[in-house]
C-alpha cells in the first residue's frame, strides 16, 4: 500500500511538473513510481520515450518499458504495443500479434481497442452495442476473428486518371465504419494546419492553407492508423516505413489549401541536404473519408484534372521524376468547400526510410 500511495504521489507530481513546464521534473517523478512498479507510470514513460514526448528520445527504451507494462497487466499498454507490431518499429513486424495485442487490450477495458474491433468487424450484425461508460460485454476474441488481415494487405484494382505524372484512384479502398472511426478519432485533435518549411526543417502557419488538421505519430497512433498504411503500401508499392506521420485534414466551409507542391522545393537554398537527409516526399496518398460536402474538389490546374473524391475512395499522385527532381506539373489544390464539411486522410511518402524498423 506504501508504494502505491507512493507511486500515486509522484503521478501527481509528474502532472504538476508538466503544468508548469518543469518537463524534466515530470520525466523523473515517471521514473520513480516506474521504479515502484507502477503500471500507469511505466506506460506514461513507455510513450514519452518512444518519441521524445518532453523526454529524451530513447525508442528502444521506451517499447521496453511499455512491454513491461503489458505483462504487468496494463490496459493501455498492448494498443502501444500493436502499433509497433503493426508497424515494425523496435519490435518485429507482425500484423497477427498487433491484432493479438489489440485484442488484449480491449479484454482488460481499453475503449479505443473495444472501439478498433467493432469497426474492423465486417459482419455488422455482430457487433456490440458499447455503453456510454464501463467495460462492455463482449467476445473480443471471436470479433478479431472475423477480421480478414489479408483485406489490409492488399488493394482494390486501381483507375489510372493520369499515366505521366501518374495519378490513380481506388474505389471502395476504406470501409463506411473505418471511415467513421477515423473522423471520429479526429474529430477533438484538430488544429490549424500548417505547412512545411525545409529551410527551417520545422512546419509553420500560411495563408496558402486555411483548413484544421490530426496528426498521428506512433504514440496518437491506433492498430487503424496502420492497417490504413499498410493498404496503401499495397496500392502505390512504397514500402510503410517510408510514410511520414499520418494526418486526417478537416475542412469547414469557405477553408482551402491554395496551388502548392508536394515535393520538397528545388528552389530552396539547402534542397539537396534536405532530400539527403530526409528523403524527397515521391507521392501523396489521399483517402477521402466522406462526400456529403459540395466543393472541395482536389484540383491539378496544369493537368486539366479536377476529382470530387466519394467517400471510402483512395487516390495517389506521384510528386517526383524518376531521379526524385521536383514534377512541376503536379500542383494541385485542395478547393474550398461550400456546404458541410470534407474529411480526407494526407499521406506523405519519402524516397527513403523515415520509421526505423527492425529488419
Amino acid at each position: 500500500m506504501a508504494n502505491a500511495a507512493s507511486a500515486e504521489q509522484e503521478l501527481a507530481t509528474a502532472e504538476q511538473c508538466d503544468a508548469r513546464g518543469d518537463h524534466d521534473g515530470a520525466v523523473n517523478a515517471l521514473s520513480r513510481a516506474t521504479r515502484l512498479g507502477d503500471v500507469e507510470a511505466t506506460t506514461r514513460l513507455g510513450k514519452r520515450l518512444l518519441v521524445g514526448d518532453n523526454a529524451p528520445l530513447l525508442p528502444a527504451q521506451g517499447a521496453s518499458l511499455l512491454t513491461d507494462a503489458v505483462k504487468a497487466g496494463g490496459a493501455e499498454a498492448p494498443a502501444r504495443l500493436a502499433v509497433l507490431a503493426a508497424a515494425g518499429a523496435y519490435l518485429e513486424q507482425n500484423l497477427p500479434g498487433a491484432l493479438q495485442l489489440t485484442v488484449m487490450a480491449a479484454e482488460r477495458g481499453w475503449r479505443p481497442s473495444q472501439q478498433q474491433l467493432c469497426a474492423l468487424t465486417p459482419d455488422r450484425t455482430i457487433v456490440p452495442e458499447l455503453p456510454d461508460s464501463g467495460a462492455g460485454e463482449a467476445d473480443w476474441q471471436h470479433l478479431a476473428g472475423t477480421i480478414d488481415l489479408s483485406y489490409w494487405t492488399s488493394a482494390p484494382p486501381r483507375q489510372t486518371l493520369c499515366e505521366a505524372p501518374l495519378i490513380c484512384a481506388f474505389d471502395e479502398f476504406l470501409p463506411a465504419p473505418i471511415c467513421t472511426w477515423l473522423i471520429e478519432r479526429s474529430a477533438g485533435r484538430l488544429t490549424r494546419a500548417l505547412v512545411y518549411d525545409a529551410v527551417e526543417g520545422q512546419d509553420y502557419a500560411s495563408e496558402v492553407r486555411t483548413n484544421s488538421w490530426a496528426q498521428f505519430d506512433l504514440i496518437g497512433s491506433e492498430l487503424i492508423h496502420l492497417l490504413v498504411q499498410r493498404r496503401m503500401e499495397a496500392a502505390c508499392r512504397v514500402p510503410l516505413c517510408n510514410m511520414e506521420a499520418n494526418a486526417i485534414l478537416h475542412y469547414a466551409v469557405g477553408e482551402e489549401i491554395r496551388d502548392h507542391f508536394d515535393f520538397v522545393d528545388p528552389n530552396l537554398p539547402n534542397y539537396r541536404q534536405e532530400i539527403d537527409k530526409n528523403g524527397q516526399r515521391v507521392l501523396t496518398f489521399l483517402v477521402y473519408l466522406n462526400d456529403d460536402y459540395d466543393g472541395g474538389e482536389t484540383a491539378f490546374p496544369r493537368l486539366g484534372i479536377v476529382h470530387k473524391g466519394r467517400r471510402g475512395e483512395g487516390l495517389f499522385f506521384v510528386n517526383a521524376l524518376p531521379n526524385n527532381d521536383a514534377d512541376l506539373r503536379t500542383i494541385h489544390a485542395g478547393r474550398p468547400t461550400v456546404r458541410g464539411e470534407k474529411w480526407v486522410i494526407s499521406q506523405f511518402v519519402r524516397s527513403r526510410r523515415v520509421l526505423a524498423v527492425v529488419q
